[in-house]
C-alpha cells in the first residue's frame, strides 16, 4: 500500500533537479532527458519528469538502450515497466511494441543529444568519455539517481566544462525524506523538503569555499549531521 514510497527517491530525484535548474532561471519543461538504467528508480525518474513536462528519451539495461526520438510517453512508460516487470526480461522486447523506438542506435547512448542526464544504473557508467560527449552535445546537467554512477575523473570534467552536477549524496536523500516523515508525505511535503536540503547543501558548500559544489556541500552537511547527532548522543 505504499506504492509512493517506492517511488519517492526519483522523485526526489527530478526535485533536485528542478532546484539545480531554477538557479539557472530554467525549468524541467521541454528538457530532452537520458536515464541511464530501467530498473524502479530510473522509471520513477521518467515519471516525474513527465509531470514536469521534460521529455525521457531513453532507458538502457544489460541487453542495450532504447531511444524514442520524441520522447517516452505515459502509455509507453507503462509498456517499458510491464517489459521490467517480468523476471528476466530484457528492453530489447520493447521495440516489437514501438514503430519509432530505436535500439542500441547510435551504439552509444551518450552521443544522443539531451539537455539533461540521469544516470540511475551500474555504478561509475558515467566517465570522462561519456562526459565530454554530453558536453559537446550540450548536456547542462548530470543528475545522479543512482549510486556512485559518475567517476572521480567524470566529476572533475563536468566541472571544468560547466556542467551542473547532482550528486547521489545530495539527490538520492529521498529515502531519508520517507523515514523521517513516516508513510504519510505528501508531494508537497517532498517538494518543501527537497528545498530545504537543496539550500542547506548550497549554503554549506559556499561556507567551505565552494560555491556550487554540490558535493562538497552534501559531505559537509552530512558530515555536520552525523557529526551532531554522535555529540547529542555523548559519543564524541
Amino acid at each position: 500500500h505504499h506504492t509512493l514510497d517506492i517511488q519517492v527517491p526519483g522523485h526526489a530525484v527530478v526535485l533536485f533537479a528542478k532546484e539545480m535548474l531554477k538557479d539557472r532561471n530554467q525549468s524541467l519543461m521541454g528538457k530532452r532527458c537520458l536515464i541511464l538504467g530501467s530498473g524502479k528508480n530510473a522509471r520513477s525518474v521518467a515519471a516525474k519528469l513527465l509531470e514536469f513536462g521534460a521529455i525521457p528519451l531513453t532507458f538502457s539495461d544489460e541487453s542495450g538502450h532504447v531511444y524514442e526520438p520524441n520522447g517516452i510517453d505515459e502509455s509507453k512508460l507503462k509498456t517499458i515497466s510491464n517489459i521490467k516487470e517480468e523476471r528476466g526480461a530484457m528492453l530489447g522486447r520493447y521495440v516489437i511494441s514501438s514503430t519509432t523506438a530505436k535500439f542500441n542506435e547510435p551504439g552509444s547512448i551518450f552521443d544522443i543529444p539531451c539537455d539533461l542526464c540521469f544516470p540511475c544504473g551500474k555504478i561509475k557508467t558515467v566517465d570522462t568519455d561519456a562526459v565530454t560527449k554530453l558536453a559537446d552535445n550540450g548536456c547542462m546537467g548530470v543528475i545522479e539517481g543512482g549510486h556512485k554512477q559518475v567517476t572521480l575523473e567524470g566529476r572533475h570534467v563536468l566541472k571544468s566544462r560547466g556542467v551542473m552536477y547532482g550528486p547521489h549524496i545530495v539527490t538520492l536523500t529521498g529515502a531519508n525524506i520517507v523515514h523521517g516523515h513516516g508513510h504519510n508525505l505528501s508531494n508537497e511535503d517532498l517538494e518543501s523538503e527537497v528545498k530545504r536540503i537543496y539550500n542547506d547543501v548550497k549554503i554549506a558548500a559556499t561556507e567551505f569555499n565552494a560555491r556550487g559544489d554540490l558535493f562538497a556541500g552534501g559531505s559537509m552537511v552530512g558530515f555536520l549531521r552525523v557529526a551532531n547527532a554522535m555529540l547529542s548522543h555523548g559519543a564524541v
